[in-house]
């Protein structure tokens, strides 16, 4: 390992917090498939990031369950917004662990492509859309593990919580892998 490349547990943290405040290269987006705002996180990013952000996602076209968009981040810190949208929850049947890995992936695959060297991630679809809490933080930092040891020049990636029941689920999800893993 060379020096300018840290292991993954010094470049991911768990933080209670707004991701629309977050001072990164991108915060992802949790979407709804039209990219064209919401409720929750989709709808604070949009509130935020101002006007500009609904006019580009309008020429965007949509996105798919499991793939990801990147536009500017216009008023928000961050540079650009990853959109992203996560699976609706049906009971664990309709390859919704694998559609959620997928959004991770989507998300690194963009960060890849532009360059980016910092992101920050909501809890991807553990609002509206009703995936099991555990689950979700589980498959997520898994990817976001991943994520980091595939792509070593990554400075830092914030998992960013709303709440203190979805911290403390990403916390315990985290000490979990350790011990599965022995890191």
């Amino acid at each position: 390992m060379t020096t300018t490349q840290r292991p993954w547990s010094e470049r991911l943290e768990i933080v209670r917090g707004d991701i629309t405040c977050q001072q990164v290269d991108a915060i992802v987006n949790s979407a709804n498939p039209s990219l064209l705002g919401g409720g929750g996180v989709d709808g604070a990013i949009h509130r935020r990031a101002g006007p500009q952000l609904l006019e580009e996602c309008r020429k965007l076209g949509g996105c798919a369950t499991g793939e990801a968009k990147i536009t500017a981040g216009y008023n928000l810190p961050a540079r650009h917004v990853i959109h992203t949208v996560g699976p609706i929850w049906k009971g664990g049947d309709q390859n919704e662990d694998e559609l959620l890995a997928q959004c991770y992936r989507s998300c690194f695959a963009l960060a890849e492509k532009h360059g980016l060297r910092s992101l920050a991630f909501p809890s991807i679809s553990t609002g509206a859309y009703h995936f099991p809490l555990d689950l979700a933080a589980s498959i997520a930092l898994r990817e976001i593990i991943v994520g980091l040891e595939r792509l070593p020049y990554l400075d830092k990636v914030t998992v960013v919580c709303f709440d203190d029941r979805t911290w403390t689920c990403y916390q315990q999800a985290l000490a979990a892998y350790k011990e599965r893993t022995g890191t």
